[in-house]
């Protein structure tokens, strides 16, 4: 299912549309793309602390799931970039444009499950599983809020198009 394309402001010609759309996209993507390598530099340093040899089997295996959702976000938030230098004047901008959009919003979809899997692992080394895992929903539910639910509920202005 795609989102039609908002109609365009004034009177911009389609290619602008696209070469529009591109720069939003990459402008938003740097923004997560810093917080995604951030968490990812954060989980990589963990198994080098002293604290890490005490970590249980479970938490040991929710320190892998969300170092691998991490990289994952890592990796679609990146990959806009690389269909960029890989497609480069070949004239497929409103390929990488579309593209682009569904693999940045997979990126985020990652980013908040990583974040929420921090949010567990952090919880429940300083309060407890129940705790982390209280936690980890309530994050998973104000990213939910924030990210889905209130963007969905947005409506135009009266009287526009």
């Amino acid at each position: 299912m795609t989102t039609p394309e908002p109609t365009p402001p004034g009177d911009e010609l389609p290619d602008q549309t696209i070469n529009r759309n591109w720069t939003e996209l990459v402008q938003e993507l740097r923004a997560i793309q810093v917080g995604v390598q951030v968490l990812i530099g954060f989980l990589l340093a963990l198994p080098y602390t002293d604290r890490f040899d005490r970590l249980d089997h479970v938490e040991k295996a929710a320190y892998l799931v969300v170092l691998t959702i991490a990289v994952a976000a890592t990796g679609a938030v990146l990959a806009p970039i690389a269909y960029h230098r890989i497609l480069f004047r070949r004239g497929l901008r409103p390929w990488l444009v579309e593209k682009a959009n569904r693999i940045a919003r997979a990126g985020l979809v990652l980013a908040a499950l990583s974040m929420c899997g921090v949010v567990f692992l952090s919880f429940d080394l300083a309060a407890g599983t129940a705790a982390g895992v209280v936690a980890s929903l309530l994050a998973f539910f104000g990213y939910a809020l924030l990210w889905l639910v209130v963007p969905m509920r947005a409506r135009p202005p009266t009287g526009s198009r």
